[in-house]
């Protein structure tokens, strides 16, 4: 089936009917492949009564790059030393950051330990 343009309020979607193997398996069409940057994974999502299939999104922690660099450089690393502990350091961001967001969800459903604003910015005793 040729794909159909159609309007939801002020977005425009393309849609185009799939088969179903018997192995549950579908092909995303070139078209929607490419235009969405798949590689070699999908994210598969259910939201409400719908499948979405999406491109995977990597983090690689470079959001901090900069700065991790600019600190080993402070420090006086350079070359291989400099390369190795710069990929040490980078790897320890994603971890750092998902126990953050464990400790944060455990707080929002009441388990866990918490500071307040005054803890945190409070006057000095």
């Amino acid at each position: 089936m040729p794909t159909a343009v159609k309007e939801r309020g002020a977005v425009k979607m393309n849609r185009k009917i799939l088969s179903i193997s018997s192995k549950r398996q579908i092909t995303i069409p070139q078209k929607f492949y490419q235009a969405l940057g798949f590689g070699d994974e999908a994210e598969c999502v259910v939201r409400g009564d719908e499948l979405v299939i999406r491109p995977v999104k990597t983090v690689s922690g470079g959001e901090f790059a900069e700065q991790i660099l600019a600190e080993l450089i402070a420090e006086g690393l350079s070359g291989e030393k400099l390369l190795s502990e710069f990929k040490s350091r980078q790897a320890q961001i994603r971890p750092a950051v998902e126990a953050m967001l464990s400790d944060a969800e455990d707080v929002a459903a009441g388990k866990g330990e918490f500071a307040t604003y005054d803890d945190v910015f409070g006057m000095e005793d």
